[in-house]
């Protein structure tokens, strides 16, 4: 069993136990979290849906991200993140979202916002939290490891629930 599939079933049996329903919203990895997902049997009972939203008027129509966030901050950004989680949570019937926005490459670098950068947020019962990760490689590779991220934030939130019994 690869690392995709260890913790799609490590986070299979935290949504059942937990009861928790989740949504993906993703822009550079381009559904790459939800198809991990959806490689597993019977995720229908646990995953509600995924928001690839790679445009900032998708991000907008589908998740409310705010244009004045899209202006300030940047596609790119916890502030945006943020946001794509929340409405992720508020457009569908999940209560668990993670999201992903970030500069896969190998072109669309700057200084400020090089190659590689991804920021991440997931909402949840708990709140919101957002923070941003740096990783290595090519296009493959930095999509590869922000799915893999994405996946490990969602298991730490759901760890944070309490079983339903």
């Amino acid at each position: 069993m690869d690392w995709q599939q260890n913790h799609v079933a490590q986070l299979a049996q935290l949504c059942l136990s937990k009861q928790l329903m989740i949504a993906t919203a993703e822009s550079c990895t381009g559904g790459l979290v939800s198809a991990c997902i959806t490689e597993m049997a019977g995720s229908s009972q646990w995953f509600d849906r995924g928001f690839v939203t790679y445009s900032n008027e998708a991000k907008m129509t589908e998740l409310n991200v705010l244009a004045k966030t899209l202006d300030t901050y940047g596609a790119v950004s916890e502030e945006t993140a943020l946001e794509m989680a929340e409405g992720a949570v508020k457009n569908s019937n999940a209560n668990l979202a993670v999201s992903i926005s970030g500069v896969a490459g190998p072109g669309g670098g700057s200084a400020e916002k090089p190659v590689g950068m991804v920021c991440f947020s997931v909402s949840s019962p708990h709140g919101s939290r957002a923070e941003t990760q740096y990783f290595d490689g090519d296009r493959h590779q930095v999509r590869q490891a922000a799915c893999a991220h994405a996946l490990q934030m969602m298991i730490d939130e759901a760890l944070k629930e309490k079983v339903i019994n």
